[in-house]
């Protein structure tokens, strides 16, 4: 009864802080409304015995993914707009797309209560660190040697794409950077050489 309790409060919790998302115009306040939504998951996560999944969530997405989300929102620094009065069509797809959902999640709903009920045994439950770790090392290796390989690949390329000059056009713009603010006798200043 008590986690069925806490499950509808962090399901509550993290349905306001998606809304809360939607609805801010200013994008850090969205961002930080999304962490919201991540924290409440997590805690979902606890709820239902997989707490590597719940510390997971938190390390990954609530604390790098968001990171990551609130440096490109800096980066971009994003004037007012204004309001588009030509897309208002969009309100009532917008509408009409939120009633299927909620007949979808009604439908899901009632087809999860007549599902019958199967005993949990506690040594075998998924979300177990140990349980991760078995399948994802014996039955998921592959896929898991995969996406090594991918994000490995990405850090290359990310390495390659922001190493774009090379040492001497480096130290030529440098140069001609302390020629425009007069500060020529700088350039063979040890704190400033490459």
């Amino acid at each position: 009864m008590a986690t069925t309790v806490l499950f509808f409060l962090f399901a509550g919790l993290a349905i306001g802080c998606a809304l809360s998302m939607v609805y801010h115009r200013n994008p850090l306040y969205s961002a930080v409304s999304l962490v919201g939504v991540f924290i409440a998951l997590s805690c979902i996560y606890v709820t239902l015995a997989a707490p590597f999944i719940a510390a997971v969530q938190i390390l990954i997405y609530a604390g790098a993914i968001m990171v990551l989300v609130v440096f490109v929102i800096m980066l971009l620094n994003l004037d007012e707009e204004k309001p588009l009065n030509r897309l208002r069509y969009l309100y009532s797809i917008g509408g009409f797309l939120g009633i299927i959902l909620m007949a979808q999640t009604f439908f899901i709903f009632i087809a999860v209560n007549k599902a019958p009920k199967k005993p949990i045994v506690a040594d075998e439950s998924v979300g177990k660190t140990m349980s991760i770790g078995a399948n994802m090392y014996t039955e998921y290796l592959l896929p898991v040697e995969i996406v090594g390989i991918l994000l490995l690949m990405a850090i290359i390329g990310g390495v390659i794409l922001a190493r774009r000059f090379s040492q001497p056009e480096l130290r030529l713009v440098v140069n001609n950077e302390l020629d425009k603010r007069n500060e020529s006798e700088e350039k063979d200043d040890y704190r400033i050489a490459l």
